[in-house]
């Protein structure tokens, strides 16, 4: 009924950001070598990096941290927690750990290994690096739309359920020891998978005898596309949606800092028996004990908190909105990008943006670079210098160079957004000037962390 989007909720703690200058930024730039992860936060105005570990807790959570405990062995908290993620996701085993990619280091130092093949929509960068680590392929098999970022398509992030047959067809037994499903797909765009596509994955990979784990970081963002996209779920609240997704796989690893609306933490969850205490062997190892898992019994609180109120339906209908907002401003300025608009970012498509720059001379790095010396706000890269191959001396661009605009939870407002606006316009009408960039250093695994450039 109404256009202004109002944020469901009121400030009540404020935290100050530090103004720069045009010169001072572009002398940050020049130190950080134009990495957006060697820019410290306070010279950053608004933080878009990333959406993990960066919203804002709730008065509810704040409160059910006070009641951490602590206890080495068997803490309340890691019971409330337990309680919490089965309620959700219904999977028998739930192991804590300090984030993500600990969860992906642990499941696929069981089931991975030189030989061994993991599909997935599309595998993110943590991800992809904990699998090849093993010696194990990643292998991505989104649709074809998910590739293709002017092309409006309801659930981009959906497995290619054909290729995905083949795969396990001419793999030998055995040598698929499980597939991923990403939701919502963050390297395509922060595109959802629908129900129906789901349903057939993991149909398909019980046939084959494989089981089906999902990356759930976004799981309520992608419940909440189901609900607006899908027929037959319009009725169904986000809850019971998540719940239909989670018991269709067998599995999860789970950053909690994104859709779990914490700062830090994360698990494991899944059904079987012997993977599971495999699982709590590596993570006594290198966690924590299986009660606590590398984190406070305050953030196991947080976490559970977080788990409920992500659900709520009118937090979801400000989220999805508020990026969509985003989106349409830029288009409306005329940039190129994935469309429809994804959950937790807007992606602008740099390759069509800067068509002077090629690929192996970083596209989205170069748009990074600009958006900040111009506004001091700081966005990511989706492109070469994380998804690219750089073997024998040769750069072998990855399949999309992307600037991922990620909207902190509960962080900002629409004021900061509309500046965000008024900064990509000014950088718009500089855009044929923009040159692109080469590597001075950088390692071979997840080197965008790292890498440093300069100005060609």
């Amino acid at each position: 009924m109404f256009k202004t989007i109002i944020e469901p909720f009121k400030i009540k703690v404020v935290e100050p950001i530090r103004m720069t200058t045009a010169d001072e930024r572009r002398l940050i730039l020049k130190r950080a070598h134009y990495n957006m992860f060697e820019i410290r936060a306070r010279d950053i105005l608004i933080d878009l990096l990333t959406d993990s570990g960066t919203a804002a807790m709730s008065s509810e959570q704040w409160a059910a941290m006070m009641r951490g405990d602590n206890a080495y062995a068997g803490s309340d908290s890691f019971y409330r927690f337990e309680a919490a993620v089965k309620e959700l996701t219904g999977y028998t085993h739930i192991i804590p750990t300090h984030q993500g990619r600990a969860a992906e280091r642990i499941l696929f130092s069981i089931v991975g290994g030189a030989g061994q093949v993991i599909p997935n929509n599309t595998h993110f960068d943590t991800t992809r690096a904990n699998v090849e680590h093993t010696g194990a392929s990643a292998v991505d098999l989104v649709i074809p739309e998910g590739l293709q970022p002017q092309v409006r398509h309801p659930f981009k992030g959906d497995m290619d359920l054909g290729r995905l047959e083949a795969l396990l067809k001419e793999t030998a037994p055995g040598h698929v020891p499980l597939c991923m499903l990403t939701v919502t797909n963050n390297s395509g765009g922060g595109q959802p998978v629908s129900m129906q596509n789901l349903k057939a994955s993991s149909a398909l990979c019980h046939r084959y005898g494989v089981p089906l784990f999902l990356d759930a970081c976004r799981f309520a963002e992608n419940a909440y596309f189901i609900k607006l996209r899908e027929p037959g779920y319009q009725d169904k609240s986000p809850l019971d949606i998540a719940r239909e997704m989670f018991r269709l796989a067998d599995g999860c690893t789970m950053s909690a800092k994104k859709d779990g609306l914490v700062n830090i933490g994360g698990f494991l969850a899944m059904n079987d028996n012997r993977w599971a205490q495999e699982a709590r062997n590596l993570l006594v190892l290198t966690e924590g004990f299986p009660t606590y898992g590398g984190l406070a019994g305050r953030d196991l609180e947080a976490i559970a908190q977080g788990l409920r109120e992500v659900l709520d339906e009118d937090y979801l209908r400000y989220r999805l909105r508020s990026v969509e907002y985003l989106a349409e401003r830029l288009t409306a300025l005329g940039y190129p990008i994935i469309q429809p608009p994804g959950g937790h970012a807007v992606y602008i498509d740099a390759r069509a943006l800067l068509p002077q720059i090629p690929a192996n001379q970083f596209p989205a790095q170069r748009l990074c670079s600009a958006i900040y010396e111009h506004g001091g706000i700081r966005t990511g890269e989706i492109g070469n210098a994380m998804f690219g191959r750089y073997e024998n001396g040769q750069e072998t661009p990855g399949p999309m160079d992307l600037v991922r605009i990620a909207i902190p939870r509960r962080a900002y407002t629409q004021s900061h957004i509309d500046y965000v606006s008024e900064v990509a316009e000014q950088v718009y009408s500089h855009r044929e000037g923009l040159k692109g960039f080469r590597v001075l250093r950088q390692v071979p695994i997840l080197r965008h962390f790292t890498i440093e450039f300069e100005p060609l």
